[in-house]
């Protein structure tokens, strides 16, 4: 059989998909970047079927480009943007509403009325996840609550809910498969990550039927068969897990104790804790890494909604550089005397502080501030935060021990060497970048690969990662520390005041 898998990325701006062959190297690739919609401040929503018909025009385009057909293809597997919600009618296929984005703080309101009603600790206890507008549970009541017909509709069972993975493998499958993986479940707030299965009293109180809840399998499974009208040719659907889960299979992250960090649209770390549910005393998540072979291995995960999306407001916004390659060397330029900050506070901070009602804000300006200095702030603003999470998961992890994390990373910003450096000197510890920095993409296509029996093992796969630089930490212990206070004094001032 053919060594070539097929992963498909969908992501929050572009869905990207990717033909690796039997060397797990880059063989062909697909991108298509789509409509990003802003209804109110706030909202941020995308249409399905333009989602769709990205994810049928890059797959054609990499195996095209790979110079083969999709019958040389072993397996696909599925990767996306995690907590971004879909609903669909279960005749036609069709969604009842846009997507709402993982990043959509319209259910902001409805989650302070859960934890009024001290419903915060009963969530925690059984998701692992916090009551934020984050997580798709509180973006599906509002579906079912604002569209017409939609809550009765569900309630006979015409409704399918589905994040990302669950509507393509619909699609693929013309209906036939209706599932995602124990990694997407867990982040839906419905999901009891300690018996693995729908939580039945969660879904009574955000109102939820669960006859419109898709089946949950290991994320190395039959998820179903891609229709041939597709691609040319049927492919067997063998691997799905959520983009940071993804990533740190992707980054060989199987040992406990392993950090993983991707740097996108926003920035997630993922501590590897094996068999353990770590409940975090520090605001983070507890959550499901992967289930293989019906075994759960857990992580901790701290969440930045704005990391890479600085860069591009710093492009597109402020218009400070030209393209987003540029950040790293203008940062450089800045005068190291001024110290200025800025907490981009887009949409709320995410973990540890968990305030959706902090806004951005920018501290230390001087007459002689300029660009450099802004640009500087915003790439800062990322290994600041990263340092946030890994203080925070010190304090989880074994009460503070494995304070020598070595932090593996991808995502596009990675690919600034300044920026990596930057990281290593405020976490004071090693950052270490793959040579491959597909790596979310890779996660997907190793699960499916594995399972179709042409990629190695988990031990195989781990030894063939492969480190393209590792960057050392490089800051004396004073400059650091007063860097961090600055810091730290910006984030209080920063916060709302709720």
């Amino acid at each position: 059989m053919s060594g070539y898998v097929l992963a498909i990325d969908q992501g929050t701006t572009s869905t990207r998909a990717i033909v690796f062959d039997g060397k797990m190297k880059v063989a062909g690739v697909g991108q298509k970047e789509f409509t990003q919609h802003y209804p109110k401040p706030g909202w941020v929503e995308h249409d399905p079927e333009e989602i769709w018909s990205s994810v049928l025009a890059t797959v054609r385009k990499a195996i095209e480009a790979a110079g083969i057909t999709a019958k040389d293809i072993a397996a696909l597997g599925i990767t996306n943007q995690r907590e971004t919600v879909v609903v669909w009618d279960r005749e036609t296929g069709k969604p009842i509403h846009n997507a709402i984005v993982w990043q959509d703080r319209r259910t902001a309101s409805y989650c302070e009325k859960l934890k009024r009603q001290d419903l915060e600790k009963l969530f925690t206890r059984r998701t692992g996840l916090l009551l934020d507008p984050y997580f798709s549970g509180t973006k599906l009541s509002w579906l079912l609550a604002n569209v017409k017909g939609a809550r009765a509709r569900a309630a006979k069972g015409g409704l399918c809910f589905g994040t990302v993975d669950t509507f393509l493998i619909w699609r693929l499958t013309g209906g036939k498969s209706f599932v995602t993986d124990a990694t997407n479940a867990s982040r839906t707030l419905m999901y009891n990550i300690g018996s693995n299965e729908w939580e039945g009293e969660l879904l009574d109180i955000l109102r939820v039927p669960s006859a419109m809840l898709p089946e949950v399998k290991d994320c190395a499974a039959d998820f179903g068969v891609a229709d041939p009208s597709h691609f040319g040719a049927a492919i067997p659907i063998l691997g799905v897990a959520g983009d940071q889960q993804a990533a740190t299979i992707g980054q060989a992250c199987f040992e406990r104790g392993m950090m993983k960090s991707t740097y996108g649209t926003g920035c997630f770390a993922l501590l590897n804790t094996g068999t353990d549910m770590v409940r975090s005393k520090n605001r983070l998540l507890t959550t499901i890494a992967y289930r293989l072979n019906g075994e759960t291995t857990y992580a901790l995960e701290g969440s930045i909604f704005i990391a890479g999306a600085a860069v591009q407001w710093l492009r597109d916004g402020l218009k400070a550089i030209q393209r987003a390659s540029d950040s790293g060397e203008l940062a450089a330029k800045a005068d190291p005397l001024q110290e200025v900050y800025l907490v981009p506070a887009f949409t709320g901070l995410g973990a540890p502080h968990w305030d959706p009602d902090a806004r951005g804000a920018i501290f230390g300006l001087t007459r002689n501030t300029g660009p450099e200095e802004i640009v500087r702030a915003a790439l800062e603003a990322v290994c600041y935060q990263s340092r946030d999470l890994l203080d925070a998961m010190h304090k989880d992890w074994r009460n503070g021990s494995g304070q020598h994390t070595v932090l593996r990373v991808d995502g596009g910003m990675v690919a600034s060497d300044w920026t990596m450096q930057r990281l290593a000197d405020l976490l004071n510890a090693p950052v270490d970048r793959p040579t491959i920095l597909e790596t979310t993409a890779l996660g997907a296509a190793w699960l499916a690969g594995s399972r179709a029996g042409v990629w190695p093992d988990r031990a195989g796969f781990a030894k063939a990662w492969a480190r393209d630089k590792r960057f050392e930490p490089d800051m004396d212990d004073k400059t650091r520390n007063a860097k961090l206070k600055g810091w730290k004094n910006a984030v209080s001032r920063t916060l709302s005041t709720r």
